[in-house]
């Protein structure tokens, strides 16, 4: 065998040019999946820190019974809800004291849970009761009430309901409103603040023709309990289409 012979394949490149095509089609198929998943994480990321927020302020406008309100998009607590139309019902969450919904500013208030009870929970339906909770306390409410009344505080009275009542832990708070029905709230108040629940504290208004508002806040805003039940029936009487026809 000849010299050349033995030498030819010593000097084969090292790198041929097919590998050398694939190499770089390899490179830019990973170039081009890099790309793609900053882009889809930085998108996958924000709809996760969304959990189903919005920060559109679009309105919507439902018809709940014989009332119809507008209700911003980022008011509305639940994706499906967001939409134009007739419901049975829609839930809200409001950051309080501003009574907005979700938004870059507050955004915490939403997505954190240590955060929550900086949050009142509403939910619109149609009212089935022909009193609210105000009106329930003088022919049902006092009729479950055992033992002496207690002093609480910002002009509050606490009343213990009785344990086959069907209320669990719940108590009763009331307190006398000029020219109006007293006030009534049933919580379940914790044993240290800092356990305070985001929605432990629950009362029902009616506003508009027929429309029943039933909402949770944080025993720790029990101080603030006549400025959050004012701010409750001005947002929602401010959006009713037919509010006109409402009392003052």
């Amino acid at each position: 065998m000849s010299h050349t012979a033995q030498s030819a394949p010593d000097e084969q490149p090292l790198l041929s040019m097919g590998f050398l095509l694939r190499t770089t089609a390899v490179i830019a198929v990973l170039a081009v999946l890099t790309v793609a998943i900053s882009i889809g994480g930085r998108w996958f990321g924000r709809h996760i820190s969304l959990a189903g927020n919005t920060d559109s302020t679009a309105e919507i406008a439902l018809t709940i019974g014989r009332d119809t309100v507008k209700l911003p998009e980022n008011a509305i607590r639940f994706p499906s809800q967001r939409h134009d139309g007739a419901a049975e019902r829609v839930d809200l969450y409001l950051a309080w004291p501003e009574m907005r919904g979700y938004g870059k500013d507050n955004h915490l208030r939403f997505d954190d849970v240590a955060q929550s009870s900086g949050l009142i929970f509403l939910q619109l339906a149609q009212s089935t009761m022909s009193r609210d909770m105000s009106g329930r306390l003088e022919p049902i409410y006092s009729h479950l009430i055992e033992g002496a009344a207690e002093t609480f505080r910002a002009g509050l009275t606490l009343h213990r309901l009785r344990a086959d009542a069907g209320y669990g832990d719940e108590v009763l708070l009331t307190a006398p409103v000029p020219g109006g029905p007293d006030y009534v709230v049933r919580c379940i108040l914790p044993s240290a603040p800092d356990k305070a629940a985001s929605g432990d504290c629950q009362r029902d208004i009616k506003v508009g023709k027929d429309l029943s508002v039933l909402y949770r806040f944080s025993s720790n805003h029990l101080d603030d309990w006549g400025h959050i039940d004012a701010a409750i029936r001005t947002f929602v009487q401010d959006r009713l289409m037919n509010r006109s026809a409402t009392g003052p």
